[in-house]
């Protein structure tokens, strides 16, 4: 059983993705431009909120997802038939970027993209801690990296999450994996987490150029949200003490100090937050007798999808933009799952659309 498989080829060199020559930036964000003006319009989706599942499911069937609802419609039907359609859509439209992309927008974005790898290791693990069923496993697992899906099927038919971590012997989590016992799962998808940023950063390297500055400060400002929404979380919930938050906290960010804001109560965490970029996305929603954090992390995630189209407009010409598509792509993809799920469990069409993240 080959462990991993690459859909554009095989993964360049290090002297390979530096070699001047070897990258195709025009030819690949022409591309991308064309696929990202094929996403759904804002305006979708108040009507998306107004349609049965009957009748999402047909609009989408018209769409860029018809290929894969036409696929599926025999084996799964409502919330599960846009589940798996979804997911093998985000799939099938990596494999595409990496087959259009060569030399260092393909390494860059292979690197990028293993956030589906740590998605599918922890989903994996968390399905079979708590006994999910196969299929249920398989309708979350996204074969957008570099594991593929036959191998993702067979692992998520193993009986037991020790087999899993067995059959990933040859994989780079599998040293981390060795610690998960069963009771440690928190701490074991917080690792991946940070092995996965790291790894990005690694792959960035010292940025010299001005697009390479850029794509780091994208991905410096990830992990800022991701951050943030982790403290918002924490504080909360009253947890106070930094030997609990900080290692929950990844590295790296682009202007938060961590640290400091990790210390604070509520009220003052609130207040520093003002005098950072992030405060006007968030001041509307944001109080000491907020009920919810999704609208906090719904704006947070507006931010960032808003930041990374400007960046990508900052430099045209190379990895940025096709970053600022790949989030937006996840973005609509997980906008439809919202609708789906939300309108199966009966859902009202106002806290539908509050979790939705529009641009």
């Amino acid at each position: 059983m080959r462990l991993f498989a690459r859909y554009g080829g095989d993964k360049p060199s290090k002297s390979d993705k530096k070699k001047k020559g070897t990258s195709n930036y025009a030819y690949a964000v022409t591309r991308v431009r064309a696929m990202k003006s094929k996403l759904l319009p804002r305006e979708t989706y108040p009507r998306l909120l107004n349609m049965s599942i009957d009748e999402i499911t047909r609009f989408i069937q018209e769409s860029e997802y018809k290929n894969d609802v036409d696929e599926l419609a025999m084996k799964y039907s409502g919330g599960d038939l846009a589940e798996h359609a979804l997911n093998m859509n985000l799939a099938l439209t990596y494999r595409k970027l990496l087959r259009i992309t060569a030399g260092e927008p393909n390494y860059l974005v292979t690197a990028y993209l293993k956030r589906y790898d740590v998605w599918n290791v922890k989903t994996l693990l968390r399905g079979k801690l708590y006994n999910a069923s196969v299929e249920e496993i398989l309708e979350s697992l996204v074969s957008g990296g570099e594991l593929t899906y036959t191998l993702l099927s067979e692992l998520a038919a193993m009986a037991t999450y020790q087999e899993i971590i067995e059959a990933l012997k040859e994989s780079e989590y599998y040293p981390l994996l060795q610690e998960f016992d069963g009771t440690n799962l928190a701490y074991i998808e917080n690792e991946l987490d940070k092995m996965y940023y790291s790894g990005l950063f690694n792959a960035i390297g010292k940025p010299r150029s001005k697009d390479r500055k850029l794509f780091a400060r994208f991905i410096k400002l990830e992990v800022d949200v991701k951050n943030l929404g982790t403290l918002f979380r924490l504080k909360k919930a009253g947890v106070e003490q930094l030997d609990e938050i900080m290692p929950l906290m990844i590295e790296g960010g682009l202007e938060l100090k961590i640290e400091k804001l990790a210390s604070l109560p509520f009220e003052q965490f609130v207040e520093d937050l003002r005098k950072t970029q992030y405060w006007d996305a968030i001041s509307g929603v944001v109080g000491p007798d907020m009920d919810s954090l999704t609208a906090v992390e719904s704006r947070l995630t507006r931010y960032y999808l808003e930041s990374a189209t400007t960046y990508s407009h900052v430099s045209p010409i190379s990895i940025v933009p096709i970053m600022d598509y790949i989030i937006h792509k996840s973005n609509e993809a997980n906008n439809l799952r919202i609708i789906f799920r939300g309108k199966e469990a009966g859902l009202d069409d106002t806290l539908i659309k509050d979790q939705l993240v529009v641009i």
